[in-house]
This record gives C-alpha cells, structure tokens and sequence, in this order.
C-alpha cells in the first residue's frame, strides 16, 4: 500500500515542508512535523488502528523458515531438550551431532561443531559464556539466563537477571528469548503472571520462527473464542511439525463449526509428515533413548 506524497494535515509536500515523516503505526498517511500529526490524529485514528492490526496480522501469521543444525544442516528439533548450546562457539547444535561425536572415537569430549575440549568446571562454563556474551552471541545469552532460572553452574537463582537476558536474546531475534519470557508471565516465574504480556511475548516468538510459542498463542485464541485465529496459529504450527497443533487441527477439520476445511487439514496433515521427516535422523532418534550423554 503506497503512501501519500503530501502531509496528511496541511497538504504541503516535501518541496515546502521538508522530509515528510509516516505514520509509524500505520504508514499509509506522512506528516511534516508532529503538530500536524497530533492535529489529524482524530480523523485518522479510526483508520490506522485498523491498517495497524492488519500490518501486525501480517506479520504474526508469516511462516517462517526453521532454524538448521549447522552440522547435519537438518531442521532444528521444536523442543529445545532435543538441542545443546555450546559455550565454547556459540552454536546451537541438534542432540543427534553431539550423540554423534560422543559416540565417535576420541570426540566424547569435544565440541561437535569447532572441536574444542568440554568444559572441566562451572567456573570454565560461565567463564565462557560471558566472553561470548561480550561478542553480541545471542545463544549465549540465552544460556547464561537458562542458569539464572535453575541456579545452576555455581550461579544463585536470579529471575531478573535472567528475564533481563531473555529480553535481550529476543532483541537479537532468538526466538526461545521470547518464548521464555512469556512462559515466565503465564507461569508466574519471577514476575506476577499476566496473560496479557505472556501473549505479547510469544507473538514476538512467533514471528522469530518459535514453534511452542505459535501453539500457545493458539491455544489463548481459542480460549477466548476467536477460533478462527486460534486454528491458522495451530495449522502453521502443524505445517512446522508440531503433533499438539495438528491434533487440534483435526478437531478444527472434525468440528460441526467448520472452523478447518477439508482441503486445509489435507494440506497441513501433507506438511506436518513432510517436516517431521526432514528433521528425522538415526543420530537423533539414538540421542533421545540415550541417557546422561549429554551432561556438560
């Protein structure tokens, strides 16, 4: 949708007025100053709150390509038991490439993605993710906070140094940052909980590719009867591999309401098959019947 060329209040152009700044809810109309802005703000209020929520709409029900493993480069596991961080690069690697290098002769103590020696101490574990928290790594922050929550690693239980940590993973763009964080506001963990920010934080997870945080973002819709909504939350999330959402799907397709066509389960049963396959592995289905192998 193109923007006017001319502020919205007084009718000058950018020849007269300067730079013609837009609406940064939104960007259908621009505004010389911020005068003009206030000055139209009743007769356009109406319209921007209506284009604001179809922009955020836009947003918010965009599939998103799935991380990969930068080993197998197979699609990342949706729970994140199913991943370890490595202090050492940074990385995000799938169970089944540590399994792998455990499993390998000599590699049990070493990365499987840079090859460096596991840590020998809590100490050398902190140590290093605040080294790469310094180099802007946003798994590293991401881990550090893990050890806040639990207390783990020698840290003492920390909530807001971890929520802290959480909010900046997010601003990153790791979408587990998000999805914590309104974990945090449902369960109460650290904060009072509040529905509305947990729905606010698994949105942003959402757009950042957040499988989990799409299923519960289904599940308040539902709740709160805009079942619409609630099912093209649950059908991308089925589509990205999720067994819940399809499940729910179902239901959606089997419901007398009609709330998911036929053509529409067909298609999301299709692709939930497909990406369970893609991230299928030997490697993988071994690391999950496999016991304490992964303990750092």
């Amino acid at each position: 949708m193109e923007t006017s060329t001319t502020c919205a209040n007084c009718g000058k152009g950018e020849e007269e007025s300067g730079n013609l700044k837009s609406c940064v809810a939104c960007k259908m109309v621009k505004y010389c100053n911020r005068d003009c802005q206030i000055a139209h703000r009743p007769q356009h209020k109406k319209a921007c709150k209506k284009r604001a929520a179809e922009l955020h709409d836009e947003k918010l029900f965009k599939e998103v390509e799935p991380d990969e493993c930068p080993i197998c480069l197979l699609p990342m596991p949706i729970s994140s038991d199913d991943t370890t961080i490595e202090s050492c690069c940074g990385k995000r690697i799938c169970n089944g490439c540590v399994y792998a290098m455990n499993m390998s002769e000599g590699g049990a103590d070493l990365c499987a993605f840079c090859r460096t020696p596991t840590i020998k101490s809590d100490e050398e574990e902190i140590e290093r993710t605040k080294k790469l928290i310094d180099k802007g790594n946003v798994e590293a922050f991401l881990l550090l906070a893990g050890y806040y929550i639990h207390g783990s690693r020698g840290l003492a239980q920390d909530y807001q140094k971890a929520h802290d940590l959480m909010i900046k993973a997010g601003e990153l763009g790791c979408a587990s940052g998000y999805y914590n964080l309104g974990v945090a506001y449902d369960e109460g963990r650290g904060v009072e909980v509040n529905m509305k920010k947990a729905k606010y934080y698994w949105e942003l997870a959402a757009m950042n590719g957040s499988v989990n945080a799409r299923h519960n973002l289904g599940c308040i819709e539902g709740r709160s009867g805009n079942h619409h909504r609630a099912y093209k939350h649950y059908m991308i999330a089925a589509k990205a591999g999720d067994t819940p959402s399809l499940d729910y799907v179902k239901k959606g397709f089997m419901a007398m309401a009609g709330f998911v066509t036929k053509d529409e389960y067909a298609n999301t049963l299709l692709a939930h098959q497909a990406r369970q396959e893609e991230m299928k592995s030997d490697a993988r289905e071994k690391a999950r019947v496999s016991t304490g192998i992964f303990i750092r």
